[in-house]
């Protein structure tokens, strides 16, 4: 079985709509996704750190109670478990507040056995913080050399536009290690000022990966691959919340991939189009149920029957 990897930071998520909070649960861009495939029955694998304390345990729980794998977290005593606070706007989009207190060490993981064809999931500021890049660059560099598949959700919020001339090495760092680049129109305009997936693609992404997704919120997303270029239109929905989007929108492609049984060599050579169809499709059907909802993730039936299609 191929295995699904992701590295990345855990929260604790408190939604609020009208200034009063309507839900909480476990969250963060990577952890997001490996829930939802989890409950595929995939069994992804998480690295991370966490707290030593009450928020941490319901953190560690949620993951073993969803079937993702979680011997490469680190926990830490001296620090705590971090809190993102979401406020929704009267589209359902969410502003962020984080408080975070973690210690001067961090992720002291042991390296995780990869083999070919495996995926590594990357993104957020976790794959950017000068902090943690040099023990991200040792899993990447593993995973490269296993010839697993890279998958990078660039995922650049708006509080760290002020950052982008500093980080901007790192991103591109990252876009040289990635076999799959995925990112939403609001990520490139935050990072380049610019949007328009035709450009994006051209003037930013091709030099380093070939694979590229565009995402454009409900109007749907444009994928690039070896020699393919296609647009798909979103589902037709009404939103209660679009936390959690785009981080199950990255897990339907990586179920797609499976799926399809797409391998590197197959991304470099060109992926068809009959099975690019299956991976958006997945990806938009996650996508757009995760917004029909206040959780993070697909829901336990929701997987079930998407398991029979």
């Amino acid at each position: 079985m191929r295995r699904i990897l992701g590295i990345g930071e855990t929260v604790f998520d408190i939604l609020f709509k009208d200034n009063q909070p309507i839900g909480a649960k476990p969250g963060g861009s990577v952890y997001n996704a490996l829930i939802s495939l989890g409950r595929l029955g995939l069994e992804p694998a998480f690295i991370s750190e966490i707290g030593n304390d009450k928020i941490g345990t319901i953190i560690k729980d949620f993951l073993d109670a969803n079937h993702v794998k979680t011997d490469y977290i680190y926990s830490f005593d001296k620090g705590k478990t971090p809190l993102a606070l979401a406020f929704l706007d009267e589209k359902q989009n969410a502003d962020y507040l984080f408080y975070k207190d973690y210690p001067s060490d961090r992720l002291d993981y042991i390296m995780p056995e990869i083999k070919a064809d495996d995926i590594l999931v990357i993104g957020s500021y976790y794959a950017l913080n000068p902090v943690l890049h040099d023990k991200l660059v040792d899993l990447l560099d593993y995973a490269q050399e296993k010839k697993a598949i890279i998958y990078y959700d660039v995922n650049f919020r708006k509080s760290h536009i002020n950052d982008v001339r500093h980080l901007m090495p790192t991103i591109l760092d990252n876009f040289e290690y990635a076999d799959i680049i995925k990112g939403s129109d609001e990520d490139f305009l935050n990072i380049y000022g610019e949007e328009g997936a035709e450009q994006i693609y051209h003037d930013h992404i091709s030099f380093y990966s070939k694979n590229f997704i565009y995402t454009e919120g409900a109007k749907g997303a444009h994928i690039f691959g070896n020699k393919f270029s296609k647009q798909y239109q979103g589902n037709v929905i009404t939103p209660v919340s679009t936390v959690g989007a785009g981080d199950n929108f990255n897990a339907g492609v990586i179920y797609g991939l499976i799926k399809e049984n797409v391998t590197l060599d197959e991304l470099k050579e060109g992926v068809s189009e009959e099975k690019w169809n299956s991976i958006a499709r997945c990806a938009i059907d996650f996508s757009s149920f995760v917004c029909t909802t206040v959780d993070n993730y697909i829901s336990p039936e929701f997987a079930q029957e998407y398991l029979k299609k």
